[in-house]
């Protein structure tokens, strides 16, 4: 067997024949609903295929696409921003984190106004370059602010394997990651106190393909079972996204619903099983993680076992790292567009006060932001 290329993952699936071959297919299928279908694609890598492709207008009109929180930078709570700013003024600190945190706002500035002033932050592509900036840096303090959702954790918990196995001590963490089943719950019948109680229109999601590799298809087993909603693991290309869609219609004219993988040349049903016991070894479940515009949900974030507390930056530094919850700035509905209840055009500041360069809200900021998608392709519309 031929060892697999990065182009075996995507040529062909960008095909223009192939893409109007599926899209006359669910145009045939669609003539056959008996309602129109709400799609989600928690993802935001999915977002901006589906703006960058035009997707939305190869299709018939009574299939919708609602976006989701999949963004881990848009999700990220003011006062999360606030721990990453306060710990980068730290004399004694280098703080290392992805690159999407530069310009995210908190309630102090961003990193980047952080770096502006003095402060050593710095991004990097993958956490293990954290180990050299140790090495050079050996009487300062790195700490790595992780984020990211089951894709990304993996990583951190392989640099902590390695930080344990050395004994290098002075590379600690501030723990961000969280994971997907529990916001899509949260989408479907969210009572949190923290917002305002709202009413879904999800008929089916995309699932994320990448937190997939790692989970495996099987973390999203309850959404046609009990929430009879279905879900269709889908890769992130034009191809695979119509592919999945033409998935998701066939369900429901044959009034199925099921648990389906459109990216099985990546996804299977149990993932990758060492990444998860990496997680395990050195990760749990908190009783509650606040995401940006959702409010407080349930073992839906990460932190380090009690045994590597020596590791936790927010234990380490918990005496100057505030606690309050911080409300985000009153024009920007981040929080509704998170919740799949709003698209970036319904805000009155996108592409005026809020845009990339001036991001006002984290959905602006971030690669995987839908207002960032709306934005850099809004012309396609």
């Amino acid at each position: 067997m031929s060892e697999l290329q990065l182009k075996d993952l995507y040529n062909g699936f960008r095909d223009p024949d192939t893409i109007k071959a599926f899209k006359k297919i669910i145009e045939e299928d669609a003539k056959k609903l008996n309602n129109p279908i709400n799609i989600m694609e928690v993802c935001g890598g999915h977002t901006h295929t589906i703006m960058k492709y035009g997707i939305p207008q190869l299709l018939p009109s009574n299939i919708n696409f609602i976006h989701g929180p999949g963004c881990p930078v848009c999700i990220m709570p003011k006062e999360r921003i606030d721990h990453a700013y306060i710990l980068s003024m730290q004399e004694d600190v280098i703080l290392v984190t992805l690159g999407d945190m530069i310009k995210v706002p908190g309630s102090n500035g961003s990193l980047q106004d952080a770096r502006s002033k003095g402060a050593d932050v710095r991004f990097v592509y993958s956490p293990m370059d954290c180990l050299k900036i140790a090495n050079e840096n050996p009487i300062k303090k790195i700490i790595f602010f992780a984020i990211g959702f089951e894709t990304t954790t993996p990583m951190t918990a392989a640099l902590i394997n390695v930080v344990i196995k050395q004994n290098i001590e002075n590379i600690f963490f501030h723990i961000n990651h969280v994971t997907v089943p529990e916001v899509m719950k949260e989408l479907i019948d969210s009572r949190d106190e923290h917002v305002d109680s709202y009413n879904h229109n999800i008929d089916a999601f995309l699932g994320p393909s990448h937190v997939s590799v790692i989970s495996g298809s099987k973390i999203y087993e309850e959404f046609p079972r009990d929430y009879k909603k279905p879900v269709v693991v889908a890769g992130f290309e034009p191809v695979d996204v119509m592919q999945s869609i033409s998935m998701i219609v066939k369900q429901f004219i044959e009034n199925r619903c099921e648990l389906e993988i459109e990216y099985k040349r990546l996804v299977s049903y149990d993932g990758n099983k060492k990444a998860q016991e990496l997680i395990n070894k050195y990760f749990e479940k908190i009783d509650l993680f606040k995401w940006r515009g959702l409010g407080n949900i349930k073992d839906s974030g990460l932190k380090l076992r009690e045994e590597y507390g020596k590791y936790d930056a927010e234990s380490v530094y918990k005496d100057i790292l505030p606690i309050e919850e911080i409300e985000d700035h009153k024009l920007c509905i981040c929080g509704d567009i998170l919740r799949g209840m709003a698209s970036p055009p319904e805000c009155t500041i996108f592409g005026t006060a809020c845009k990339p360069s001036t991001p006002i809200g984290s959905c602006m900021v971030s690669s995987e932001g839908a207002c960032a998608a709306y934005y850099k392709y809004g012309n396609l519309l």
